[in-house]
């Protein structure tokens, strides 16, 4: 009689969308790799799941198209099951069962033991804090909080991800001294909101406590902080970033907007004042601070004369690194039921005359950095360059520092101090000090 042998499946990990799904992401391979699963990130593999964005309609776009080019594979038997995760399936499981059936089986952003039975593997929860980590060694995101509780009318995060819940602090120190001992040295914090951590476990907010205990690992000499909410911010957190050399003077505070009649529409429970004073305390506070913020443009209203009051206070503001986003029209949101009445190209228009602005204002700031030294960690190589960052840039979205690897020698995953020799709108080149 012959007996069936059991074939050893691939799974192929893709991962869409933000660095909350990364690290998402990395939480299933762990716990895949602990139920001996051979498991890879973006890579070939004959069982896929894709972990989906879908927060606005490029990313939703983006989604549904990964997912219909592996049911192509699919029925072509390249790949032998797809299964989707993550908040486009949180958001519209329905609507994608019913127009994409050809998926094994769809699941939310909180269904992650139902996700590793489905791929024949047991929910650990001893393994809270392993993860098998897909950024480079030297950095990773360690996620503080869940969900969101702010009301904004744009914002369709808690459709997906649900109430805001903080993790407990000794989780996060337990989280953080894992990642040390694999060669770790920067966390990036983050969350949907981290000014609101600690407040539905400690009461209060409690961020300002959680770094003065991460910087008590051993093995991280970079923390930097992710998505901090302008409203009802600890100010508390300043004198830490001041006075612990380990957090990087760098805080990612995303503003949206400035103008009242917008910022109310928008229910950010702030107005263009008390922004630009929370601003002018970061810089009295933390005078060498780099604040990243992002905005909105083309929200339903938004005039000619908003969007000049926008532009005036960019300027006057000069922040160090700025995004910058057209409105998306996301249904179940507060804004839905506004109409969306600014032209796709006026959007578009808009988003372009503010990043042109923010680029006359980076390149201003870098010529300033020409001939200072800087601490630099460095990520990759890139053609005939050696890429890294200062304590001023996250990776992907901020400045970066090349050094020429023609020249000099750099090790991957390692501190360097470089001298600055030159600056573009963006990057800024250098060379080793001895």
């Amino acid at each position: 009689m012959r007996t069936k042998t059991l074939k050893k499946h691939k799974i192929n990990v893709v991962t869409l969308g933000c660095s909350k799904n990364i690290y998402d992401s990395e939480v299933l391979m762990g716990q895949l790799k602990a139920n001996q699963k051979d498991v890879v990130h973006e890579q070939e593999g004959d069982v896929v799941v894709i972990n989906t964005c879908g927060f606005i309609d490029n990313a939703k776009e983006q989604s549904v198209n990964t997912i219909l080019d592996f049911v192509e594979r699919k029925e072509a038997g390249e790949v032998e099951k797809v299964f989707v995760t993550g908040c486009l399936s949180e958001r519209y499981k329905p609507d994608l069962q019913k127009e994409i059936p050809d998926v094994d089986q769809y699941f939310g952003t909180t269904e992650l033991p139902a996700l590793l039975k489905a791929l024949g593997a047991d929910y650990k929860h001893e393994l809270i804090g392993e993860r098998l980590t897909t950024t480079p060694k030297n950095y990773a995101f360690l996620k503080i909080a869940e969900g969101c509780d702010r009301p904004c009318s744009f914002c369709a995060i808690p459709l997906m991800r649900g109430g805001h819940k903080s993790k407990p602090i000794e989780e996060l120190v337990e989280e953080a001294t894992k990642l040390a001992s694999n060669g770790v040295k920067e966390l990036i914090l983050i969350a949907q909101d981290l000014t609101y951590y600690g407040l539905d476990l400690y009461k209060k907010r409690n961020l300002a406590e959680l770094l003065q205990q991460l910087v008590k690992v051993e093995g991280i000499e970079w923390i930097r902080l992710h998505y901090a909410f302008p409203t009802g911010f600890p100010l508390d957190v300043l004198d830490v970033i001041k006075n612990e050399p380990k957090i990087c003077n760098y805080i990612d505070i995303p503003l949206q907007h400035i103008s009242d009649h917008l910022l109310k529409s928008m229910r950010r429970g702030t107005t263009h004042e008390k922004t630009t004073n929370l601003l002018r305390k970061f810089r009295q506070i933390v005078p060498e601070m780099a604040i990243r913020t992002t905005l909105i443009v083309g929200y339903p209203g938004e005039t000619e004369a908003d969007f000049e009051e926008l532009k005036q206070w960019v300027k006057d503001m000069r922040f160090e690194r700025l995004g910058c986003f057209t409105y998306s029209h996301e249904e179940n949101t507060h804004a839905y039921s506004l109409e969306d009445d600014v032209p796709d190209e006026v959007k578009m228009q808009r988003a372009n005359e503010i990043m042109e602005i923010q680029s006359q204002i980076s390149w201003e700031l870098n010529q300033e950095k020409i001939g200072q030294v800087f601490k630099c960690v460095f990520d990759r190589k890139e053609g005939n360059y050696f890429v890294g960052r200062t304590e001023f840039d996250s990776p992907d979205v901020d400045n970066e520092v090349r050094v020429d690897a023609r020249k000099y020698y750099l090790k991957l995953g390692d501190f360097a101090h470089i001298k600055i020799t030159q600056a573009e709108d963006f990057d800024l080149y250098g060379e080793p000090t001895s």
